[in-house]
Parts: structure tokens; sequence; C-alpha cells
């Protein structure tokens, strides 16, 4: 899948297209330096990356503007959605300096309104998020048990999208031993092993079995 047909296929505008095809120069150049994503899938950027982000437009609301992308390293898929789609009100989190960097580096080329967080995303504070109803995103991150950790504090008025492999149905069983899920598995368009695990409600299971917090 090449640019133009990922354009087409996702309803990108002109403006979104140029921001988009700065964005891809901007990560083949960076990738000479720090590792952003995997070597061998740069010649399949557009599929693997930004089209692979850009599907989650069909899982937001049309009255859903805020993204919290946890762990956002490239710019995936938090980044991607900002550039193609800039009503999104995107925040972007990611501890790593040279990530955070490229990322800076690619809101300042495109003009586009972010806020980028350097920090670990169990610092950040979730309350100026709340009253926004937040979409939360996080793409190759951690596994659930651990990624629910981290996004709890955000759901408590939001839902999650977040991007999983062939290996979903193991790590739910791993998370449900910690965490009360209602969730919805809905297959990528992209990668045929691949999921989109929509999380609507999660609780924390405490010690005796009780729900938490």
């Amino acid at each position: 899948m090449e640019a133009e047909e990922v354009f087409r296929r996702f309803d990108v505008s002109r403006e979104s297209q140029a921001r988009l095809k700065l964005y891809a120069d901007l990560l083949r150049k960076w990738q000479a330096r720090i590792n952003l994503v995997g070597s061998e899938t740069i010649p399949f950027l557009w599929e693997r990356h930004i089209a692979d982000s850009l599907q989650l437009r069909t899982f937001i609301g049309k009255d859903e503007k805020t993204v919290v992308d946890l762990g956002s390293g490239a710019g995936l898929p938090g980044l991607v959605l900002a550039l193609a789609y800039p009503e999104y009100r995107v925040t972007l989190i990611e501890s790593n300096g040279k990530k955070a960097a490229f990322l800076t580096e690619v809101v300042r080329c495109s003009e586009v309104s972010v806020q980028i967080i350097q920090d670990r995303a169990e610092h950040v504070d979730s309350g100026p998020f709340r009253s926004a109803d937040p979409v939360i995103t996080s793409r190759a991150v951690a596994p659930l048990h651990r990624l629910l950790g981290l996004a709890a504090p955000f759901l408590e008025t939001g839902r999650a999208l977040f991007h999983k492999g062939g290996e979903v149905g193991a790590e739910l069983t791993e998370a449900m031993k910690s965490w009360r899920i209602e969730y919805i598995r809905h297959p990528s368009v992209i990668d045929s092993r691949g999921v989109i695990l929509e999380i609507l409600k999660v609780r924390h299971i405490d010690e005796h079995g009780a729900r938490g917090g």
C-alpha cells in the first residue's frame, strides 16, 4: 500500500497529505540515527505504520476530539492521527528523550497543534484530561495487564483503542487475573493477525477479589 492509496482509503485532505509525507521523510531520516521502528518495516512504512494508525479513525466518534497516546515512540498512532485529522486534540506521552525530540521536530516542521509530555505515563496527571472523555491509544508499548495499569486513571471517563497482535487472547487471559474488563475486539483492516482492542470499562481487582478503584 503506497501513500496515494492510504490517502484515498482514509479520506485524508490535501493539506494533511503534505503533513504525512513530511512525517514519513523525517522518520526515515531519523531512523538512521535512532531506532524509531523496526528497520525491516521501513519499506512498508505507509501500510505497516501510517495506515495501521489511521484505521483508528473508524472507531473514534464525531464528538470525541481528545486523544491521549501512551508511549508514543515514533508517534504511532497518536501523532499520525493528529497530522491527518488536525481537529483532534492530541497529547503524546513519551519518556525517551531521543524519541520525544523526534516528535517535537515533526510537530515543529508540520506546524500541527500537539502537546508532547516527556515523562513516564504513570507520572502524568490524568486529571486535566478526564473532563474531555478522552480516547486513549497505545501501540506496541506493553503487555495488556501492564498497559491497563498505565491507562486506568485516564479511563475513568474515557475509553481505549489499543493495537494488539495475535497474542491478544493470551494477554486478555493474563490481564483478567488482575482486572475486570469490558471490551470489544475489532479485527485490524491492515494486519490480518492484528486486533484493535476497544476497552470500554476497567476496574482493578484487589487481593480479595473485590473491585478496586
